[in-house]
């Protein structure tokens, strides 16, 4: 799963702070920098009319009457589901941020773990995105975790390899086989107890 994912605020990543530069000097709606919390615009990665892929504003999460906006989708089962299965083959993206956050039971206090690739300043996860009443939204897709993350939670986002970022957004591969290169070996730092 992934609830929250963050985005350096200065310029600790090169390549992150490129992309809200970016945005930025197209004076799109204003991205969220920090921490990332669902419902908020976020910079994302998707194909431009002509196929290129550029930095969007979008708002996380799709929204769905009478219910809390659908964050997360299992990367297992989305392209059997009709609210993914035309993402999966025509609107990919990429949501890049430093690390995500995940939440922890320990005893009688929740911890806050930072969840990162090991030696990476940046990192892409895979998701999918939709237009609802003209507005962009977009999802995350999760998978099993890898080993070292997995006594944190059971699922993780889907994060790809640089060498896959190009394979993810050509339309032409099927997204199942490019996400079999996604990372596992994750690093986590612990934060201060979290109480929300």
């Amino acid at each position: 799963m992934c609830g929250r994912f963050y985005i350096p605020e200065d310029d600790s990543s090169e390549e992150l702070q490129r992309i809200i530069d970016h945005l930025n000097r197209k004076k799109a709606t204003p991205v969220k920098t920090g921490e990332v919390r669902p419902t908020d615009v976020a910079a994302v990665i998707a194909n431009s009319k002509s196929l290129q892929p550029t930095p969007f504003a979008m708002k996380w999460g799709y929204s769905l009457a009478d219910r809390r906006p659908l964050i997360n989708a299992r990367s297992e089962t989305a392209e059997a589901k009709p609210l993914f299965r035309d993402g999966m083959q025509q609107r990919r993206c990429l949501i890049p941020a430093s690390h995500y956050f995940e939440w922890q039971q320990l005893a009688n206090k929740k911890v806050k773990n930072a969840i990162k690739p090991v030696n990476s300043t940046a990192m892409y996860m895979a998701g999918l995105y939709r237009f609802q009443n003209g507005v962009p939204e977009f999802i995350i897709l999760t998978r099993e975790p890898g080993e070292s993350i997995r006594h944190i939670h059971d699922r993780m986002p889907v994060i790809l390899p640089r060498e896959a970022l190009k394979d993810w957004m050509n339309l032409n591969y099927n997204a199942s086989e490019v996400m079999r290169s996604a990372m596992l070996d994750m690093a986590f730092e612990a934060e201060m107890p979290a109480f929300a």
